[in-house]
């Protein structure tokens, strides 16, 4: 970080000008001295005694001068120097080393100079046309230098980079920024340097004369002004942040940003964070007053009114021994728009939480619980549960019965409203489950799975969706399942590669269940996929069971070539038993015959990846999910694209909404360092889709365009984007962003 000492500064204004003088930061033609001298007169009494090693020693007695020639190598207390030449005046204490001169501190900082004036301690002296290569890898070149006994470097007319200064073929270039200061004081002990007199010059650009200012060598939490970042957007006008950090020691910091806008009045964010034996916590927080809409749960508004907002957001985690932990979050904002307009975060729920863990090989006990904030559109925030608490114990015994693995699982749930529906669930269960593999190779998968439950609920009329809602007051329920699962896989060669077939099938047995009769709370949004097609119960929650005996088969197929693998699967289940299902028309398990889902993924190397996810409808193919990714290109230039359809035909359940969504981005690089970049969403549902859409069709949601630079010591971007939604008080427009960071100047 960069700290400030004088009374005036300014911003960092660059304007065209001619660089200042100053020493070259290239190589010199020298080798750092050698952590040992090669050999030695005479075995030295202590480590305060000098050693050295030369070609050649000549010793004139009168004036008692040693005079070394020859790759001269000397050592003391961790000071090491090299040079073709050396004169020591033993009368004087006095050391001249001349001729490709390089002189290393304790901390591996390394000085080099054509002639350099030395006591005989080699931790002081005088310097002429220095350049001192940090350990850290940043780089100082002056006129003369003086190094104090403490290590401290005094330098005149010197530069600093931390920029490489050779290009990729090894050829000398100009560094992308530098300083040139007057003078610069390096104290290796705080790991800091100091300017007076300095300009800043970036791409050949110069800044005017600069207050007195320091900056870290390496990363470090000191007290000073961090990078500042701006930007422009349509409600607030210009904007300027200016961070400022306060070390409040060694693991503790303290970030203050003063946000500043044209158009709106200043915005505080303070970020705190810290990191200790246990672990590591940080808090972040804005505050401003601004026009905010009223409350949006009944709608869109235009109807405003000034008021204080702002947002507070932790997180920590700390491990107590290696079993046990505590984590959590914090997650609280003033009004449903704060957070959008003001380019924070475009989430639309905030969830609070704190869990405690115990975790070993075979158990797992966590204790938690969570609240969630809406930020949604027509969302009543008294109808978000909380959750307080949630425990949930698992035990694993392996080799147990007859070979088998048993799994218990104890878990109890209370979740309140302020105005819906209260819920309390508790339940039990034991899982068997027995793997082999048969003498014509099929791996047989056997288990048994019985769970008892008992609920609890109040206020179940609350509830808008009738299935949801469960009879009020005390219910039990008994669950059961035996099923058997085989694989049969087959491997042969194909094309040059290798080829796996496996099909599959399962057969599951279930009694019928009582699920209606309880509340569903966490199994509302289920749908037939590739993932949950195996599935013991195809729920993704515990609140709803799949109570239908059924047999489930598919196959596996994978092709592996030199630098290509593909793999797909595919598969479908028939239910047994012809009582009614419980899951709703649309999710493709209603009927007896469940629709075709499958998977496909290919990769090419390194360049290409694509997934492509689907459900076909049994009866006549109809695409009920069709979802692609795909990423072609290298980590520099590349293009990504995802597409999302579902046409379930699902208008009655608020968690099973059809919806269309296309989503793009892409990167191309058309220099060593340039790049530009790009992303966008776009929502492609209409009312035909979903009855309470609002999107025509097709309906951007937002977009973003960026032009960066990024090399080994500087970032610089510049970034459009434009949100094409109104919320409230978060409108639609434009916004831009500029940022610039630099290495070793700011964080």
């Amino acid at each position: 970080m960069m700290r400030f000492d004088l009374l005036a500064g300014g911003a960092l204004g660059l304007a065209l000008a001619t660089p200042a003088t100053a020493q070259s930061l290239q190589d010199r033609a020298t080798a750092s001295p050698a952590s040992a001298p090669v050999a030695t007169p005479a075995a030295p009494a202590d480590n305060d005694q000098v050693q050295f090693s030369a070609a050649t020693l000549e010793y004139d007695y009168n004036a008692d001068i040693v005079t070394a020639t020859g790759e001269v190598r000397m050592t003391r207390e961790g000071d090491r120097l090299r040079a073709d030449k050396v004169t020591w005046n033993r009368k004087t204490g006095r050391v001249l080393a001349t001729g490709n001169v390089a002189v290393t501190n304790p901390e591996g900082d390394v000085a080099y100079g054509e002639s350099i004036e030395l006591t005989d301690s080699l931790k002081d002296g005088v310097v002429d046309d220095l350049l001192v290569v940090l350990e850290q890898g940043g780089r100082l070149a002056a006129v003369r230098g003086v190094r104090e006994p403490n290590g401290v470097l005094q330098l005149d007319r010197a530069v600093y980079s931390p920029c490489p200064v050779t290009d990729a073929n090894g050829c000398p270039r100009e560094p992308t920024w530098k300083i040139t200061s007057v003078r610069v004081v390096y104290r290796p002990a705080r790991q800091r340097l100091y300017f007076e007199g300095a300009r800043f010059h970036l791409f050949g650009l110069t800044s005017p004369s600069l207050p007195r200012f320091s900056a870290p060598v390496s990363a470090t939490n000191d007290t000073g002004l961090l990078t500042p970042s701006f930007g422009l957007t349509r409600l607030n006008g210009a904007e300027l942040v200016v961070p400022v950090n306060f070390a409040l020691g060694p693991n503790q910091s303290l970030v203050v940003a003063p946000h500043l806008f044209s158009s709106e009045l200043p915005m505080m964010e303070a970020r705190y964070s810290g990191l200790n034996e246990l672990g590591a916590y940080s808090i972040r927080g804005f505050a401003t007053s601004s026009r905010r809409s009223g409350d949006l749960s009944s709608g869109f508004t235009t109807q405003s009114e000034r008021a204080f907002r702002g947002y507070l957001d932790g997180a920590g985690r700390f491990q107590f021994d290696p079993n046990w932990s505590m984590s959590g979050s914090l997650r609280l904002v003033t009004d449903r728009t704060f957070l959008r307009r003001y380019d924070i975060s475009n989430e639309d729920r905030l969830r609070t939480n704190l869990s405690i863990e115990r975790i070993d090989t075979d158990s797992y006990l966590s204790i938690a619980g969570w609240a969630v904030q809406t930020l949604r559109v027509g969302d009543l925030q008294g109808m978000q549960p909380v959750a307080l608490p949630e425990i949930d114990y698992r035990r694993r015994v392996p080799d147990a019965l007859l070979g088998g693995t048993v799994q218990l699982q104890l878990n109890s749930l209370a979740l309140s409203r302020k105005e819906g529906q209260d819920t309390q669930r508790a339940f039990g269960s034991l899982r068997w489950d027995w793997r082999g593999i048969t003498v014509l190779g099929q791996e047989v998968t056997l288990t048994a799975f019985g769970r008892a439950d008992a609920y609890n609920s109040q206020d179940v009329a609350a509830t808008a969706v009738a299935s949801y809602r469960g009879i009020e007051g005390f219910q039990t329920r008994l669950i059961g399942a035996l099923a058997a699962d085989m694989r049969w896989p087959f491997v042969g060669e194909l094309f040059g590669g290798f080829q796996r077939f496996t099909p599959r099938v399962q057969l599951v047995a279930t009694p019928r269940t009582r699920n209606i009769q309880v509340p569903n709370e966490d199994a509302r949004a289920v749908d037939l996929e590739d993932s949950n097609l195996f599935a013991l119960n195809r729920f993704a929650g515990y609140d709803r069971w799949e109570d239908s005996s059924r047999v489930t088969y598919g196959a596996d197929w994978a092709l592996d070539l030199s630098g290509v693998s593909i793999s797909a699967n595919i598969g479908q289940s028939y239910r047994l038993n012809t009582r009614e299902s419980i899951l709703p028309d649309g999710t493709g398990l209603s009927d007896r015959f469940s629709d075709i889902v499958g998977r496909t993924n290919i990769r090419v190397g390194d360049l290409v990846t694509f997934t492509h996810r689907y459900r076909l409808d049994k009866s006549n193919l109809a695409v009920r999910r069709n979802e692609i990714d795909a990423t072609v290109g290298t980590r520099r230039t590349y293009a990504t694209i995802g597409y999302l359809r579902l046409n379930r035909n699902i208008d009655r359940l608020e968690d099973l909404q059809d919806r269309e969504e296309l989503r793009a981005g892409g990167r191309l690089a058309f220099a060593r360092f340039w790049s530009v970049w790009g992303s966008a969403i776009v929502d492609l549902t209409d009312r035909s889709e979903d009855v309470l859409s609002t999107s025509n069709g097709f309906s951007p949601i937002r977009h973003r365009v960026g032009v960066a630079y990024q090399d080994d010591c500087v970032d610089l971007g510049l970034t459009w984007k434009r949100d094409y939604r109104n919320v409230g008080d978060a409108r639609s427009g434009n916004s831009y962003l500029l940022t610039l960071s630099f290495k070793n100047l700011g964080r």
